[in-house]
């Protein structure tokens, strides 16, 4: 077994979230901000991280990528790297063990190495195993191919051309016969009412073009993982992922392995925001594992990592937007066009939330709608946080302005004159069925008080000296306020929860109660990934308020237990977190059964009372002892496995894209402020403010703390991330963290999060998903508080400083 030091077990905490919280003792249950039990190992730097994995006697994989984007594969030549001294194995496409050759979360097109030809930019081409990385790397340089180049595909105009080369020959996936051309991969369409009878009523007609740039997820944690060959001829894989039992189904049949012989355990994730939820090194790192009957440990660079993991779509977004005089939308239409890059991932899943919440958290009846993804030679796009929803929110908030500037209205006041409230109907046909406050948020971050007025000057530490570091370049110096403008904007956003259209979207949970040591103990076991959004700090919670116990342990998550789901679309504590309840509620019963054998001649309240399980005993509502949990249980345990679902969905019609597709929406909303230096086209963002409901803050800190990452986020594809892909040869020319920016702290503003509860009855505690709806807004947000300050239209994402000098 390799070597694992993450810590286990989370034990009870007296750390009070609130005043109310600290006049009583903190059990660590839902609703308080228990510490995660991941946290301080990470700050100190104690964490193990699936690239930290060790074995004793392992060797080192490395992958060699293509250097053009479209070219057929004539020869591969691995003789040379063959002979390296300290070699093991080199593998191509001809090396694979069965006829399954290609992999996919829903259509299986993405090869495990490429053949006949290479369709994007970076593409797995061979495999090397060596007895250092460094060995690996110099014998992949060793390999020779001859490559001969074709044309390549990077937009609408050249993948629907009628004479285009098509990325994939012979289509035969389900989304194909409902497609005009073989480059589309998924066409959505929604049509509700009549939007060009509408637009007859309207005094006004808005329209927009719009370009979101694409967006790499940037986690610090590189892919990773470590495969070891097993006495049955297995496998048995540590990686950091997203969804153990969806790389499982990948993986077992490329191996040729029945499911249970691939065993796999999650390692210390790094971040992921969606980009580990298709496979990147795990079939690599098995085949070269089973082949040399080593260990194999597989760990990405920067470099290599802006190519082993799909990225969020770019987009062109077409927008019509039309209203009254008194400031009612009358109809809108929309053509959404993602570019999917060389392979499907979830583009078809992401064309279903672009089309389906194009139109926003707003009452608009009548729409005309479509969205589609292409085959194309750029690099492949899947999920990223939002997944769809965020380049749409983009372009439709920038369109309320719009309108609201031309009818000359307030535009927060516009919004909240057409926003949506339970009981509205999505332009799907679904009728929202919880709270959807819309309006509220908007008010709440509209009458917060606005940060200081030239606050470089307040921050300074000497009088009215300028505290450079509060403006706009920083400490580069640039300014000290000169040609500073002020801009605020504002921008909500609609996100669904969960799996959608059908998804048997459901989870597992496995818990069991026992005595340890004179003490009741529950551990709990899942599949679910966590990957920092504190999962598992929320099981425990759960476990401790439905069975009344100060200690429990979570297991590791591994693929011993049912499938978990991915950890994505903001679904894990709502559907893994339902698991959880569903199991421990089960339990509980179970538990409550062998104290009235035990004890239920002893007192009648067993066989009457509301019994509950609350700090070690069984009690009655009106807090009456009748047993500790230790003698309830002795040396009995009681052990559950079970699945649980949420309500479910149906698929949008093909046509008309109708139909109850989503389980779950979720609201945020944002008030930007900026400063930005005109003259060098230099923008500080001075406070992202967010106002979300949560439904239930199940731990209010962690919360908070996905709200504030989730800005984060949003800030960054607003002014700083993009990558930039040559249109000429689709090659990427800016994979790493030296021209790919992110946010640091420096440029992270404060970000004062007010947060309200009104709970969905259709969830567990009431909760609704939180991770992805402040990304949606916080985008467009920051760029209307820049056309604020600047007078520009801005179209597109992110803004550079050219955008707003001209030059």
């Amino acid at each position: 077994m390799p070597k694992q030091t993450t810590k286990q077990t989370t034990k009870q905490t007296t750390k009070q979230a609130t005043e109310a919280q600290q006049t009583r003792e903190s059990r660590g249950g839902i609703g308080e901000s228990t510490l995660r039990p991941d946290g301080t190992l990470k700050v100190t730097g104690e964490f193990a991280y699936s690239s930290d994995m060790w074995h004793e006697d392992m060797i080192w994989g490395h992958t060699l990528r293509s250097t053009l984007a479209h070219a057929e594969i004539r020869s591969i030549d691995i003789a040379e790297a063959l002979a390296t001294p300290g070699v093991y194995a080199v593998l191509t496409y001809d090396d694979l063990p069965t006829e399954v050759k290609n992999y996919g979360l829903e259509i299986q097109d993405t090869p495990v190495l490429a053949h006949g030809k290479v369709r994007h930019h970076g593409e797995p081409v061979a495999l090397v195993a060596a007895d250092h990385p460094e060995t690996a790397r110099r014998a992949a340089a060793k390999i020779h191919i001859e490559y001969a180049e074709l044309p390549v595909i990077t937009d609408e105009a050249s993948a629907t051309a009628p004479d285009a080369i098509l990325i994939h020959e012979g289509r035969a996936d389900h989304h194909f016969p409902h497609v005009t051309h073989p480059n589309i991969l998924h066409r959505q369409p929604i049509v509700r009412g009549d939007a060009d009878r509408a637009a007859a009523r309207a005094d006004v007609i808005v329209r927009g073009e719009y370009t979101f740039g694409m967006q790499d997820q940037a986690f610090l944690g590189p892919e990773s993982g470590l495969a070891v060959p097993a006495e049955d001829g297995g496998v048995e894989l540590y990686v950091a992922t997203q969804w153990l039992h969806s790389d499982l189904r990948q993986i077992a049949p490329v191996l040729g392995l029945p499911e249970e012989k691939v065993r796999m355990t999650l390692s210390g994730v790094g971040g992921a925001f969606g980009g580990r939820e298709d496979l990147s090194m795990q079939i690599h790192a098995c085949l070269l594992a089973l082949r040399t009957g080593k260990p194999v440990k597989m760990v990405y660079n920067r470099f290599e990592s802006f190519f082993g993991h799909v990225h969020r779509h770019p987009a062109k977004l077409s927008y019509e937007h039309g209203a009254t005089k008194d400031g009612k939308l009358t109809h809108m239409r929309c053509r959404i066009v993602l570019d999917g890059g060389a392979y499907a991932s979830a583009s078809p899943a992401v064309v279903g939330n672009a089309s389906s919440l194009s139109v926003g958290p707003y009452v608009v009846d009548d729409v005309d709608i479509e969205a589609l993804a292409l085959y194309t030679n750029n690099p492949p796009c899947g999920a990223m946080r939002g997944f769809g929803a965020v380049q749409a929110c983009f372009a439709y908030e920038a369109q309320m302005d719009k309108v609201a500037a031309e009818l000359g209205m307030d535009p927060v006041e516009f919004r909240r004159l057409n926003a949506m409230e339970q009981g509205t109907i999505m332009p799907t046909g679904q009728r929202v069925d919880s709270p959807a406050p819309v309006a509220e948020l908007l008010r709440r971050v509209k009458a917060r008080p606005m940060p200081p007025e030239r606050q470089w000057l307040t921050a300074g530490a000497a009088g009215a000296e300028a505290d450079v570091r509060a403006l706009p370049g920083g400490l580069s110096n640039t300014t000290h306020g000169e040609g500073v403008v002020r801009g605020v904007g504002y921008a909500v956003g609609i996100k669904n929860v969960g799996f959608s259209e059908g998804f048997d979207d459901y989870s597992t949970a496995r818990v069991r109660m026992e005595v340890v040591g004179g003490e009741p103990v529950a551990t709990v076991h899942t599949a679910m990934a966590e990957v920092g959004q504190g999962g598992v700090t929320v099981h425990a919670q759960i476990a401790r308020t439905e069975l009344g116990v100060a200690q429990v342990t979570i297991h590791p998550a591994d693929t011993q237990v049912g499938s978990a789901g991915s950890t994505s679309a903001s679904r894990q504590t709502y559907v893994t977190g339902g698991a959880v309840k569903h199991t421990c509620e089960q339990v509980r019963e179970k538990v409550l059964e062998l104290g009235r054998r035990k004890f239920g001649s002893y007192h009648p309240a067993w066989a009457t009372a509301e019994l509950l399980l609350e700090g070690g005993k069984v009690v009655t509502s009106g807090g009456e002892v009748l047993a500790g949990l230790a003698d309830v249980l002795e040396d009995e345990s009681v052990d559950l496995e079970l699945e649980w679902r949420h309500r479910p969905t149906e698929a949008f019609d093909r046509r008309t894209g109708q139909g109850n597709g989503h389980v779950q929406y979720s609201f945020a909303a944002h008030r930007a402020v900026v400063e930005v230096d005109t003259e060098l086209g230099l923008v500080k963002v001075i406070e992202l403010a967010c106002a979300q409901d949560v439904g239930k803050a199940l731990n209010p800190l962690s919360v908070i703390g996905q709200i504030q990452g989730g800005t984060t986020q949003g800030l960054g594809v607003a002014v700083m991330e993009e990558i930039v892909v040559d249109p000429k040869t689709a090659k990427v020319l800016n994979p790493s963290f030296t021209d790919y920016l992110i946010p640091t702290i420096l440029d992270t503003p404060s970000i004062p999060v007010e947060i309200l509860e009104l709970a969905d009855d259709h969830a567990p505690y009431g909760l609704r998903g939180v991770g992805e709806a402040p990304t949606l807004s916080a985008t467009p947000a920051v760029l209307a508080a820049i056309r604020d300050a600047t007078g520009l239209e801005l179209n597109r994402t992110p803004v550079r400083p050219e955008h707003l000098t001209g030059t």
